[in-house]
């Protein structure tokens, strides 16, 4: 690989996931005893599975004066059945009484391996995102974050699947709320962020709240670099240095959905770079797998099957309006989610009539998008739980 190439691969190993996380250790957690439970119809959606003190560092050995706790909960798969998720819930240590606004917090690509978790990366200071994340908690807020369906937990990460992670974060704010050690209560009022993947899974959740989740009191969703329409999103990286998404996008969608059958698409090369991945955080997943055609590494293109597509287009955003405000933003010039995928979620969901407050970023790329959006996003959250007007420009 030449240098320049290298470097840019690097570089957007970043900006995939905005989170590189490669700790040492997995964070492979079993469901033990509740396992049965769960299969049994025992647990309900966002129960408790198991809890355990942890630690939340944006850099090793940072101070943060929070409680944190690695928690396992129930869920639901993308087919509607009963699984296990695992995530963190964080609270300031500030002395604070009685219920405080939650955030449920999904974060952008990490890999798909479940040494990449966000809890693996919190007590470490390893999860690039934990800094965003801490300027919700000095709000006084507690956060929720999800490590979706399969990553750190037993099976691979369902990536890219729409309905899986929104319900995943959804249930990532009840198992908050249930965690007593929180402090929180049912009339916590619970705001949804999330950026890139993080903003696919917040979209799904603010879809979703009105059916899945209504006992949560969601007063607004702020989301960002939202890869809207997956079929678009491939044709525009297949080949190029986000091409790793491709793939991993892939592998997620064969995890939810094992009838599609990945394996059977694959040429050596193929198989190759889909068990590299498997193994991988997006930082050396984007190295792994950048500069790659679909082409190259299949018999047979899978986007081009009708069961394919249909799964793509299962996890589209804009098919559904939102029950909260929205606070939706996409960079002008980014280069792996491209800014008419965001701007078709904009036109999707005010044609529904959804309160959406949209948001161009004129300079900048995609992981700049988060950076410099992050602290409006949240302003646009406090400004919700504090029952101001929204400002809507549909």
């Amino acid at each position: 690989m030449h240098t320049r190439t290298g470097r840019r691969a690097l570089a957007v190993a970043a900006a995939l996931g905005l989170s590189v996380i490669a700790p040492l250790t997995s964070a492979h957690a079993e469901p033990g005893t509740g396992a049965s439970a769960i299969a049994g119809g025992a647990l309900s959606p966002g129960d408790l599975v198991n809890s355990e003190p942890s630690s939340f560092h944006p850099l090793p050995g940072q101070p943060t004066n929070t409680d944190a706790w690695k928690i396992d909960y129930r869920s639901t798969t993308a087919k509607g059945e009963p699984n296990t998720v695992s995530g963190t819930v964080i609270v300031p240590r500030d002395g604070r009484k009685g219920p405080r606004p939650l955030i449920t917090y999904a974060v952008g690509t990490v890999g798909v391996a479940d040494r990449c978790a966000p809890s693996a990366g919190f007590p470490k200071g390893t999860a690039l995102e934990a800094n965003l994340i801490q300027q919700l908690t000095l709000r006084g807020w507690a956060v929720a974050v999800t490590d979706y369906e399969g990553l750190g937990t037993p099976g691979d990460h369902t990536y890219t699947v729409g309905r899986a992670e929104g319900q995943a974060m959804l249930d990532a704010a009840r198992a908050a709320i249930r965690l007593p050690e929180a402090g929180l209560g049912e009339d916590s009022p619970v705001g949804i962020m999330g950026y890139s993947q993080g903003g696919q899974a917040a979209s799904w959740a603010a879809e979703l709240h009105d059916s899945y989740a209504p006992d949560l009191d969601v007063k607004g969703t702020a989301t960002g670099g939202v890869p809207g329409d997956l079929e678009k999103v491939a044709a525009f990286n297949d080949g190029s240095y986000g091409s790793g998404l491709i793939f991993m996008a892939a592998i997620g969608q064969n995890a939810a959905f094992p009838e599609l059958k990945l394996e059977s698409y694959l040429n050596p090369a193929g198989k190759a770079l889909v068990g590299a991945l498997k193994n991988s955080c997006v930082a050396d997943g984007a190295v792994l797998g950048s500069f790659k055609t679909i082409a190259s590494m299949t018999t047979k293109n899978p986007l081009e099957q009708p069961d394919w597509q249909q799964r793509l287009r299962e996890s589209r955003v804009g098919t559904h309006k939102p029950d909260a405000p929205v606070y939706l933003y996409h960079a002008l010039a980014d280069e792996l989610i491209p800014y008419g995928v965001g701007k078709r979620v904009r036109a999707d969901w005010c044609e529904e009539g959804a309160n959406v407050e949209w948001h161009t970023v004129p300079v900048g790329e995609h992981v700049s998008g988060v950076i410099t959006q992050s602290p409006l996003a949240a302003q646009w959250l406090a400004e919700r739980f504090a029952g101001r007007p929204v400002r809507g420009n549909c």
